[in-house]
């Protein structure tokens, strides 16, 4: 709004002006150096693991499985065990047993639900 501040900031300054050409900016990278890896050992996490509580279904699983997890034989399994007996096979005696969150495996009987098969009597069967 004021004509003599405008005019003031287009103003040139001959002495800035000549400052400002004396700098002088050089600017470099870092050499890159890759990493060969030889030598250099970075110790990796060692998974704790457990032996499978297979039974008689052994020959159809893993053997080994890290501690926290389960393998879809020993879910199934504990999830049946839990479906035909729930008094004994409770979610914290299942957490203790495979080595397992009481929270992961409230979860697993909550959405987990296994199949049952149901045979229909023949009479039955006409009518559906």
């Amino acid at each position: 709004d004021h004509p003599e501040v405008q005019e003031e900031i287009y103003r040139k300054d001959d002495r800035l002006l000549a400052l400002l050409k004396d700098v002088y900016v050089e600017s470099r990278d870092p050499p890159v150096r890759v990493k060969d890896g030889g030598g250099e050992h970075l110790p990796c996490k060692q998974e704790e693991k457990r032996l499978t509580k297979l039974g008689h279904l052994g020959d159809l699983d893993v053997k080994k499985v890290p501690k926290g997890k389960i393998s879809i034989v020993e879910a199934l399994m504990l999830l049946n065990n839990h479906k035909l007996h729930p008094q004994i096979w409770t979610a914290e005696k299942i957490a203790v047993e495979y080595s397992l969150e009481l929270k992961d495996v409230n979860s697993l009987l909550e959405f987990f639900i296994p199949f049952t098969v149901q045979e229909f009597p023949k009479e039955t069967k006409k009518a559906i």
